[in-house]
Formats: C-alpha cells, structure tokens, sequence
C-alpha cells in the first residue's frame, strides 16, 4: 500500500467514524440533553430519529448522483454540510434546534457516506490491498458504535453534552483539507446519463416514509391504524419506484444489480447481521443501565471489550483470512460466531457478573469484525466502475434500514414482554431482563438467517457460477 493510498484510506475512515459514531454517541447524553433543553420523553427520541430518517432515505439518491457529478464533489459537499450541522447541534439551546441540526447532520452523512465505497474500490484495486483497506474501513464501521458509547461518556461527564456534536468540528474541517489533495478527482458520467428526479422522488420518500414508521412503532404499536396507515403508504412508494425502475430510460437504481447472487444475498445478509448486532448495542446498554444501574461511563467502559474485539479482528486478521480462505469463508465463521454470543445472552441473568455474564460476548462478537469487511467485498464485487457508488449506496442503505429495523423490532418485543412480567408482578429488574432475553433470542434468529442465506446464495468473487446463477457474470453490464 503507497503512502497515498493510505492517506486516502484514512480519510475516508475518518469521514465513515464520524458517521457511525454520531449514531451511537448521543445515546448516552440522552438523559443530560433532555434534563438541558426540556425534551418530553416521546421528543428525546427523535435526537436519534431525525438523524437515522435522513441518513437512510437520502442514501441510494446520494449515491447515484456520486456517480453522475462525481465521488469527490460528494464527499467534499457531505463532509462539509455534516461539519456545519454539527456545529449547530453543539450551539443548540432548543430541542426544535438540536432536531433539525441532528436531520441536516443525517443529510450531510448520507452524501458522503453513499460514495465512500465507490472511491475505496477504485483506489485500492489489488486483491490483497483492496482486503486490507477493507478490513480497516469496516473496523470503523464496526467499532464505531461501540467507541461513541464510550466517548459519549467520557465527554458529557467530563464537559458536557455540547462536546459529543462540536468534537467533530476539527475533525470534519481536517477531513476536508486532507480529502482535498489526497482523493482521486473524477468527473462522473454527467446528470444526463442518469438524472431519474421521478425515481429519486420516489424512493427517497418511501424510504424515509418507511424508516419513520419503524421508529415510530415504539410508541405506536405494530398494528395501530397510523402504523397500518404509514406502511402501506410507503411500501406504495417503494413499489412504485421499483416499477419506475424497470421501465425508466435512464433508472436510479437498474434493477440488472441484483442478478448478482453477491450483490443481492449480501445485502440481505447485512440486513438480517446488523439488525441483531445494533440491536445487542442498545440492548445490552439499556440492560447495564436499568437492571446493573451503571452510570454512562461506565457504561461506555463496559463496552469498549466490543470495539477492541472487533478492531482487532478487523485490522489484524480478516484480510489475511480471506487472502487464505476466501471471503464467504470467513463471513460463515464470523456468523458463526456472532450466533453462539447472541445465544449466550439468552440466558442473561438478572444480577449478572460482568466478567462471567456479559465478558464472553464482548468478546465473541469479534465475529463481526470478520463479517463486515467481507459482506463490503461480496455486496461490491458484482459491481461496475460505472456503477461503484450506486453499490455503495445500497449496501449502506440497507445498513441503516437493517439497525433502524432490529433496535425497533427487538425493543418493541422487549418492552411487550416486560409489560407482560410487571403485570403479573415481577418484578422490574425482573421484567426487563425477561424482555431483552427475549429481544437476545429474536437476535440469534435473525443470525442464523443470515447464516442460511450464505451457505446458500452467496458464493466467493470469481468462482464458477452454478447452471442456475450464470447471469451472474453479467450481474451489472
């Protein structure tokens, strides 16, 4: 790897950090924002919400147009515009405020965000490096969640909760100085080669529309008539945009993409692995803070076990595995993995020892350092240059519908169920352990889902294609 690449390689690390970590780290400054700013306990919510809708329904829109006016000009433009929301939500002094600084951070990280693969796997185009630039952006991906607890923390009890957003000022204001020289300038194919506005209409808002609905069942309910309501309307949405895309001259999302086993199979395997892992962050978070009563720092230290694993294996390990062994190799043993940790908290106790309880798998989910960087190179191998930051796109698309899904699905059952125990008198630690067990089992259904849909759809880059899969060569031509 040339001292170029990785100075573009860190850049684009930094720029992935920052968006992973604004994910996490507010979650435990929550209960300082709201004592600050005067939230309602339904309004608090919506510090993570506003973030999580505009990230996730602008991300395939954003992506396409990286490959029309270019990647760089992306990145640029998003890095900026995350800089300056977070500048805003750092000076906030109104929850009107700090909401719509949290949704223009979410715009400002879709932008660069949906392209950051497309330039990965343009830079890095040997097999061995591209492994290895992959096994380091993902690590941020990974562990990012895991080190926001841990700075979020550290920063609200040390200054206050002002820092978790303003932090990322310097950094964007560098990323930005640095991505300037470092990052390779490309013109893009012009808006005329792919301009679909109707498209884009479409499924920015059925997307957005549908992450909305998810994040409101919390409140609402699965079966609500609003919920009923507002998903309908978007899956309305999304299949007219699927529709408009097989039809479309020049479509936002061809649907050829998906011909790809890889492409396809991997996307929903991330769905289905995400879900369960952003899940047990939340989870287990609220279980060290409700039922152990651990503060947010500790809280955070509690989780760094999870990053350091993850980073770990991602850094040091996963390239050279999937040099060896192959990437859908090491995506099975890190599934693997990752289902024998989620299936040890199913049996998580009320009054836990941390060591003995929680420890192995803040340990075992090292696996996800293994499946990240691999399911990154299956979801992008299928892909064209022409279509890079299309894919790009997509597979962080279906990242954030994945999380938005498993935190909104599991606490919702976990809640359900400890209703249920205080109900007939359980008591609340009780009540709640019985609801995340319960959140933990649903998780290790979704792994071993995902671990099915490996063993049989995905197949390694490059190997044969079975009778039935030969389109796949042809996946996006």
């Amino acid at each position: 790897m040339t001292k170029s690449q990785r100075v573009a390689l860190a850049v684009l690390s930094a720029a992935m950090l920052m968006t992973i970590l604004d994910g996490s780290i507010v979650t435990v400054a929550m209960p300082a924002i709201q004592d600050d700013l005067g939230f309602s306990p339904a309004g608090l919510s919506w510090t993570v919400n506003a973030y999580l809708i505009a990230f996730g329904g602008l991300l395939l829109l954003a992506g396409r147009l990286g490959d029309l006016i270019g990647r760089k000009t992306m990145f640029l433009t998003g890095t900026g515009v995350f800089t300056v929301a977070s500048l805003l939500a750092g000076a906030a002094t109104s929850p009107e405020m700090l909401v719509g600084a949290r949704f223009l951070q979410g715009v400002g990280s879709a932008i660069s965000a949906s392209v950051v693969l497309g330039i990965l796997v343009t830079i890095f185009t040997g097999a061995r490096e591209r492994a290895t630039a992959i096994g380091v952006f993902s690590f941020t991906g990974a562990a990012g969640a895991s080190i926001g607890q841990v700075l979020g923390g550290v920063l609200t009890d040390a200054l206050n909760w002002h820092w978790i957003f303003l932090i990322n000022v310097p950094i964007g204001v560098l990323t930005i100085a640095v991505a300037l020289a470092a990052l390779p300038a490309d013109r893009g194919l012009g808006l005329a080669a792919g301009a679909d506005v109707f498209g884009a209409i479409l499924v920015t808002a059925g997307l957005m529309l549908g992450i909305y609905t998810v994040v409101e069942v919390e409140t609402y309910g699965w079966v609500s008539t609003r919920t009923l309501g507002l998903g309908a309307l978007a899956t309305a949405l999304l299949a007219a945009f699927a529709a408009r895309q097989a039809t479309a001259r020049t479509p936002l999302l061809p649907l050829r993409i998906f011909r790809s086993r890889n492409v396809s199979g991997a996307n929903v395997v991330q769905m289905l692995a995400l879900a369960a892992m952003f899940a047990f962050q939340i989870i287990v978070a609220l279980y060290l803070q409700k039922v152990l009563g651990y503060n947010a720092l500790q809280t955070g230290l509690a989780m760094l076990p999870a990053a350091l694993a993850i980073g770990t294996v991602s850094l040091f390990a996963s390239a050279r595995l999937v040099t060896r062994f192959g990437e859908r190799a090491v995506l099975l043993s890190g599934l693997v993995l990752l289902l024998i940790g989620m299936s040890w908290l199913m049996r998580l106790p009320t009054e836990a020892v941390y060591v003995t309880d929680l420890l192995p798998m803040m340990v075992l989910i090292a696996g996800g350092g293994l499946v990240l960087p691999t399911l990154t190179a299956l979801a992008m191998s299928g892909a064209e240059a022409d279509d890079a930051g299309l894919a790009s796109g997509l597979f962080n698309t279906t990242q954030q519908v994945g999380m938005a899904i498993g935190v909104a699905v599991l606490s919702t059952l976990a809640a359900a169920r400890t209703g249920a125990e205080l109900a007939v008198g359980a008591s609340e630690a009780d009540a709640l352990t019985s609801g995340y067990r319960l959140a933990f089992t649903v998780a290790a259904g979704l792994l071993a889902a995902a671990l099915a849909i490996s063993v049989t759809v995905l197949r390694r880059p490059g190997a044969p294609a079975a009778p039935a899969a030969a389109t796949d060569q042809v996946a996006v031509r």
